[in-house]
């Protein structure tokens, strides 16, 4: 008798099919694969059930140029076509000073109604660096009156162009400045580093208004920018000549923050004060009809202390914009660093985020690695229409005796908790995207996404003849809309 081979999806091994392959044996050592003509192996052994070849979901997602995603909760095998790259474009443009870069591409923004190569970045609180005295880390800044600014930037030709720089500012006087031109220099003595000058020596001024800007989000409904702000956690307010309007911050924060020329909300959870340094509100998105306003941070909440930097669950916040309250807390879960090779889970983070509806999101989740040394570094859509509103009812430890970045995943689902369904839509490891920081992420008409780095101002390589700033266009098959 003739046996009929047909290369099935191994679903049943991961989507309930324990039954179907439990007579199941491996397929015959002497059967070979090969797509096009080229032969290959699959990660694991196929196996043989009923006359059938049953084969890996993966490999097979793989070999039909589609990423596969699996949710262990909902038993859902995600599969979504590979992306084009469509363009490369570089940043040409005077250094600040000796070895110091101009940088942006800490955040990416497109306005509908421009053109589909214009774009609105920034960079973040200036050049900075890391000096050890004595055995303690000091936080430097060669450049203590650098203006953060949000950038109008065109792409032509592989070139990046600076059409436009908007410099953030106050309707009244910085205390640093001596203008109405604010710096990226820390807030609070109280709870910010301290901030030395190029030598770290001596320590230079805080400033109340200062911004480390990662994020930036456009409201068509009052013609405003968002900004999210890694030393408060905060959103900033911005209309589009650079003024700043206002600042949403955690309950409990200073109120010498509270002034006239910047007003302070503090509608955040407190839990937020407890941010991890550095590792603060990274991303900002708006719903394109300006209802509702998305934040992720970068990394766990220490929550209750430095204990959970290795927790999986980072916090997404939903605010009505009509309100500036927030609505909706999700706990967003990192991959697994244990999947990969030599990578701490706290080496992952959230750099980015688009939000496509209310429901939709874009993710940039990436390892702190770059080039060859990369291994993490994906742009996923997550859909929220069934994950878990955790508002206010994990910030303290509660009948698990555990705060949310106490809990595993399994704890996690034990208690009810469903984290966002999450797939890929670009791994840009597979393209050879050279850079650490993909920090910048935006879509263009629902099938047109661009990524781009932040260079940190060439601090850790200031030899270097290239900018280090690289935006990369890739066209879905398929609209996110």
């Amino acid at each position: 008798m003739t046996k009929k081979w047909f290369v099935s999806a191994l679903a049943a091994l991961s989507v309930g099919g324990t039954a179907l392959l439990q007579s199941a044996s491996a397929a015959p050592a002497d059967v070979k694969y090969s797509v096009n003509g080229q032969s290959f192996t699959p990660s694991i052994p196929a196996v043989e059930q009923q006359d059938h070849l049953y084969f890996p979901i993966r490999d097979l997602g793989n070999l039909l140029g589609k990423y596969v995603d699996w949710d262990e909760v909902r038993q859902t095998a995600s599969f979504t076509d590979k992306p084009k790259l469509t363009g490369k474009y570089t940043l040409d443009h005077a250094d600040l000073a000796e070895g110091i870069k101009f940088g942006i591409g800490s955040s990416l923004a497109h306005i509908p109604g421009d053109p589909d190569n214009v774009f609105y970045t920034t960079a973040d609180r200036g050049p900075n660096g890391e000096i050890d005295v004595n055995g303690e880390t000091r936080r430097t800044f060669p450049l203590p009156n650098y203006t953060p600014s949000i950038y109008k930037i065109q792409l032509d030709q592989g070139k990046i162009a600076v059409l436009e720089t908007i410099p953030l500012k106050i309707n009244g006087t910085d205390p640093v400045t001596g203008s109405s031109k604010i710096t990226g220099l820390p807030n609070l003595k109280s709870r910010d580093e301290v901030p030395y000058e190029t030598t770290a020596q001596k320590v230079i001024s805080y400033d109340p208004y200062g911004l480390d800007v990662e994020g930036l989000a456009y409201n068509p409904q009052d013609d405003t920018f968002w900004i999210s702000d890694e030393y408060g956690p905060y959103l900033v307010q911005v209309k589009r000549d650079g003024t700043l309007v206002q600042r949403l911050a955690p309950q409990g924060i200073s109120y010498e923050l509270n002034t006239a020329a910047l007003p302070l909300k503090d509608t955040l959870p407190a839990v937020y004060l407890d941010r991890r340094q550095n590792r603060g509100a990274e991303a900002v998105g708006i719903t394109p009809d300006g209802k509702w306003m998305f934040m992720a941070m970068q990394s766990p909440l220490r929550n209750p202390d430095k204990s959970v930097d290795n927790s999986r669950a980072l916090r997404i916040l939903k605010f009505d914009l009509a309100t500036l309250k927030p609505v909706a807390e999700y706990a967003y879960l990192t991959e697994d660093a244990g999947q990969f090779k030599g990578l701490k889970q706290s080496d992952i983070v959230i750099s980015d985020l688009n939000v496509i509806d209310e429901n939709t999101l874009l993710i940039d989740e990436r390892d702190k690695n770059a080039g060859d040394a990369a291994q993490l570094k994906r742009i996923y859509a997550i859909n929220l229409t069934d994950a878990t509103n955790i508002l206010g009812k994990y910030d303290e430890a509660g009948p698990s005796g555990k705060t949310l970045e106490q809990m595993s995943p399994a704890e996690l689902r034990q208690a009810g908790i469903m984290t966002p369904l999450k797939r890929t839509v670009l791994d840009a490891v597979e393209f050879n995207y050279p850079n650490e920081k993909i920090e910048g992420i935006s879509l263009v008409n629902g099938h047109t996404l661009v990524i781009v780095n932040d260079n940190d101002f060439g601090v850790t390589n200031p030899d270097a003849k290239e900018n280090g700033t690289d935006l990369w266009t890739f066209e879905l098959p398929y609209d996110l809309k």
